[in-house]
C-alpha cells in the first residue's frame, strides 16, 4: 500500500477550465486568457535570452522584475515577491501561515483553489456566502482564522467590493487579509494602498490576464517586508526561468501597449453586455476580462452544451449557486460579435 498523507488521498484536486487541443478550430472563451499577444518587446525580450545564457541559473530572487515592479506601483524592492504565477504565492502564503489544521477562509463563491491548497496543508477550511448586494453573509466582528482570501474584482462574478469595504475588513480580521488581485488592472480602482496602510493586507497579482502572459506562469505579491522574507524562505530557488524574468520585465516596461490592450478588452466588455441584455440575459456587472450572464431560462447547461456544439467554449460551473449561468471571457471584438449571433440562434 502507497503510504499517502490521508489528506492528499481523500482530497480531489483543483479542475481547470477545459483546453482543447485543436485551439484554433475553437472560439476559446473560458479560462480568460487575454485574446492579444503580448507586447512586441515581450517577445524581443525573450528571444534575446535565447542561446548561450540558458546554461546558467536565473537570478534566484528575480531582481529586477521586483524592482520594476516596485518603481510602477511605486513600493521598495523590498516589498514586492516575483512568483511562478500568482498560485505559487497562494500556495505559499498557506504554507506560511496556516499549520495542520488551522483555518483559511474565502468567500463562496470565488477561487476555489484555495480550497485545494489549504487540503494539502492540512489546514481547514471556512467559506463565507454572499448576500444579494455582494456582501459577505455572517462575516463576524472579529474573524480569527489564518488566513482570509478575497477575490477582488470576483471571479466568476465580476463585481468588485469598495475599498472603504476592504479596509474595514482588514480591521476585522485577526490574521492575514489577502486581496487576490488577478482581474484588478480591468477595474477601477484596487487595494494597494492598503498594504501600506495595513500590516495584514497582502496584494496578490498575475501576468496571465492583463499581460497577456498566461503561457509564462507569472505573478507578483506586494506585502510588508517581513512577509515577503517569509516568502523568499519558502519559495523554489530558481522559482523564475531566465525567459520568465525576461518577460516579466519587458511586460512592466512597455505600459503604453498594457493600456491599448485593457481599453479594448473593457470597451468590448461594455458593448457585450449591452448585447447580453438585448438577449434578456441576466448580466452582473463586471471588473474583469469576463462577464457572468444568465439566460432568460437560467438553464446555464444547456446554453453551454449549444455553444459547445458549435466549437464556442464559455465556462460552465456546476456548483448549486452558479450553474444558472455562464462565465465568458471578453476575447476581440469579433468572437463576441459570433458569440453573439450564436446566443441569439440558440434563444
Amino acid at each position: 500500500m502507497i503510504p499517502l498523507r490521508k489528506n492528499i488521498a481523500l482530497m480531489a484536486g483543483y479542475v481547470p477550465g477545459f483546453q482543447p487541443k485543436d485551439e484554433k478550430a475553437w472560439i476559446k472563451l473560458n479560462t480568460n486568457e487575454n485574446p492579444y499577444p503580448p507586447s512586441p518587446k515581450v517577445i524581443e525580450a525573450i528571444l534575446a535570452e535565447v542561446g548561450e545564457g540558458l546554461r546558467k541559473y536565473p537570478d534566484p530572487a528575480s531582481q529586477a522584475g521586483r524592482e520594476e515592479a516596485a518603481r510602477l506601483y511605486g513600493f521598495d524592492p523590498e516589498w514586492l515577491i516575483m512568483a511562478n504565477g500568482s498560485d505559487e504565492l497562494l500556495n505559499n502564503l498557506i504554507r506560511a501561515f496556516a499549520g495542520e489544521g488551522e483555518e483559511i477562509a474565502y468567500v463562496h463563491p470565488s477561487y476555489s483553489y484555495y480550497s485545494t491548497l489549504a487540503e494539502i496543508q492540512g489546514a481547514r477550511v471556512h467559506t463565507f456566502r454572499l448576500t444579494q448586494d455582494w456582501r459577505l453573509a455572517d462575516f463576524p466582528e472579529c474573524y480569527q482564522g489564518k488566513l482570509f482570501f478575497l477575490t477582488n474584482p470576483n471571479a466568476p462574478l465580476g463585481f468588485t467590493y469598495p475599498l472603504d469595504f476592504i479596509e474595514e475588513l482588514a480591521g476585522r480580521v485577526e490574521g492575514m487579509l489577502v486581496v487576490d488581485e488577478a482581474y484588478a488592472d480591468f477595474a477601477d480602482e484596487n487595494a494597494l494602498e492598503l498594504v501600506r496602510k495595513y500590516q495584514n493586507v497582502i496584494v496578490t497579482r498575475t501576468f496571465s490576464k492583463s499581460y497577456s502572459l498566461a503561457g509564462m506562469r507569472l505573478g507578483l505579491a506586494v506585502a510588508r517586508p517581513e512577509v515577503i522574507a517569509a516568502l523568499d524562505k519558502i519559495r523554489d530557488h530558481y522559482n523564475l526561468d531566465r525567459l520568465a524574468q525576461a518577460a516579466a520585465v519587458a511586460a512592466l516596461r512597455d505600459q503604453d501597449y498594457f493600456r491599448e490592450c485593457v481599453r479594448k478588452i473593457r470597451e468590448t466588455r461594455e458593448w457585450f453586455s449591452g448585447e447580453l441584455r438585448v438577449l434578456d440575459y441576466g448580466v452582473i456587472p463586471s471588473s474583469g476580462n469576463y462577464v457572468f450572464a444568465s439566460p432568460p431560462d437560467r438553464d446555464g447547461k444547456r446554453v453551454y452544451d449549444a455553444l459547445y456544439q458549435r466549437r464556442i467554449l464559455v465556462r460552465y460551473f456546476s456548483d448549486p449557486t452558479l450553474a444558472h449561468g455562464l462565465r465568458i471571457t471578453i476575447g476581440t471584438r469579433e468572437e463576441m460579435e459570433k458569440l453573439v449571433a450564436a446566443l441569439a440562434e440558440i434563444g
